[in-house]
């Protein structure tokens, strides 16, 4: 029996942030890195990605709280049109889900989320030379000054989450009284 397959395309920061976070799930087959276009004023290409996943093994309310939490969600900064703070979907049936969603972790921020729901219009993907960037090098200087902090954030509050062989690859969580 074939198991049940849904995507959702999220955008929010650097995609290279953004696709580790996810390659990182247990329940998520692929993850697209490149760029998302939606309709209206929103037309433009912006960075993200398009998460591949099964329902049975992780929700779209945890894939949007994770989301949420790994990026800057509740910040309309200079930057927001290359990283749009965005969830895109791709039925009707998931737009009404992902607004009830959001309105629900609305009451975990304490600032209002400026993460917005986008239909999927198109997908650009980024060159292959640069995809799976975190953990095909996580020692570059920008994993480990931009991916590793979010990555150690996801394991802290979604350990339950993340994939044992993934886990295995991430840096442990410092203690507090760690230097």
């Amino acid at each position: 029996m074939k198991r049940k397959h849904d995507k959702i395309a999220l955008g929010g920061g650097c995609h290279w942030c953004t696709e580790a976070v996810f390659q990182s799930l247990k329940g998520v087959s692929k993850v697209l890195q490149g760029y998302v276009a939606s309709k209206g004023e929103d037309h433009n290409f912006s960075e993200a990605v398009i998460v591949h996943f099964y329902p049975e093994e992780i929700s779209l309310h945890t894939l949007v709280e994770i989301h949420l939490y790994t990026h800057k969600s509740t910040e309309a900064h200079t930057m927001r049109k290359k990283y749009r703070s965005a969830i895109y979907f791709y039925t009707q049936q998931q737009h009404i889900e992902v607004l009830d969603i959001l309105q629900k972790l609305q009451i975990d921020f304490k600032k209002p989320l400026v993460t917005k729901a986008y239909p999927f219009v198109a997908f650009k993907p980024s060159r292959e030379a640069i995809t799976n960037y975190y953990y095909t090098n996580p020692q570059r200087p920008f994993c480990q000054n931009f991916i590793t902090p979010k990555l150690l954030l996801l394991l802290k509050h979604f350990s339950k989450n993340v994939h044992p062989q993934k886990r295995e690859l991430l840096p442990p969580i410092p203690h507090k009284n760690s230097p």
